[in-house]
């Protein structure tokens, strides 16, 4: 039987993403809300990592009542490390991580209300990591650019596609690993991959998607918004 989750601690990366991250945090309240209802003895932590921000990021998720750490690393890499290991410091200290889950997604990104919820239904069954699903943005794309999304995607089975925007697992598992690799780029493939490797039970259940921004243009070649770019037939880098 799988130890019960008594906390829950959720972990934004952001970088000058004053535009979305409003709204990614008013979900997350919304997702926190929804697990307090049902589930009122589980504490949950949300932290936003501003990490190399020159915009209003910062402000604006203090203001929406997110605990706030600054960093100037301009890596996705160490800001995801850096927000877990503030989150988990005193709950480190109290024991137990196996009974504490770390929940992921990303500035751009809006969670389903049922978002926590699903993660430890995840938890419950047995699994110490969840795969999350993610959907980009409709209005962001093209028709053609859509449909080509939901052909490569639709009929995957649940882990197989790896999105930083939607990943859970449990404290203890993340700790035995290493935690969170300090990569500017597929942190969350290397992550899941030394996950698995360490034999860590995953949910198999085709869970709510994280609704997350179509953008094409992006700092770094290789991640997600250079994949849509590919499929609108654009560069990703300016």
């Amino acid at each position: 039987m799988s130890t019960p989750i008594e906390r829950v601690l959720v972990v934004v990366p952001a970088r000058d993403e004053a535009a979305t991250l409003e709204a990614c945090i008013e979900s997350i309240s919304g997702a926190r809300a929804a697990l307090g209802k049902r589930m009122p003895d589980v504490a949950t932590r949300l932290v936003v990592v501003a990490d190399a921000c020159v915009d209003e990021s910062a402000t604006i998720a203090r203001a929406a009542g997110a605990e706030v750490i600054e960093i100037e690393a301009a890596s996705v890499g160490v800001a995801r490390r850096a927000g877990i290991e503030h989150g988990l410091a005193p709950w480190r200290v109290q024991g137990r991580l196996d009974r504490a889950w770390v929940a992921m997604t990303d500035a751009d990104s809006t969670v389903p209300r049922s978002w926590l919820l699903d993660h430890l239904r995840a938890a419950r069954s047995g699994a110490d990591l969840h795969v999350g699903r993610v959907e980009p943005e409709a209005s962001q794309l093209s028709a053609g650019a859509l449909a080509a999304w939901h052909e490569s995607h639709d009929g995957l089975a649940p882990g197989v596609a790896v999105h930083g925007a939607n990943l859970g697992v449990r404290a203890s598992a993340l700790e035995r690993i290493g935690g969170v690799a300090p990569m500017r780029l597929h942190e969350d493939a290397d992550l899941v991959a030394r996950l698995t490797a360490a034999g860590v039970a995953v949910d198999d259940q085709r869970r709510p998607a994280v609704r997350t921004s179509a953008r094409t243009r992006s700092r770094v070649e290789g991640g997600f918004a250079s994949y849509l770019a590919a499929l609108e037939g654009q560069p990703s880098i300016d």
